[in-house]
């Protein structure tokens, strides 16, 4: 089961095959994704040039 929520819709996907392209784009996702850690220090960096 897979759970999609864009702009006005929500939506509750069972196909297999749409799950298995849902797990692969999170993972994509999650891979590309800054730690916690770099994401406070970009964000201290971009305060610091306002």
């Amino acid at each position: 089961m897979g759970h999609c929520d864009v702009q006005l819709v929500s939506r509750l996907i069972s196909d297999r095959r749409e799950v298995q392209t849902l797990e692969l784009r999170y993972g994509t996702i999650r891979a590309q994704a800054l730690t916690p850690h770099e994401s406070l220090a970009v964000i201290e960096k971009l305060l610091g040039e306002t």
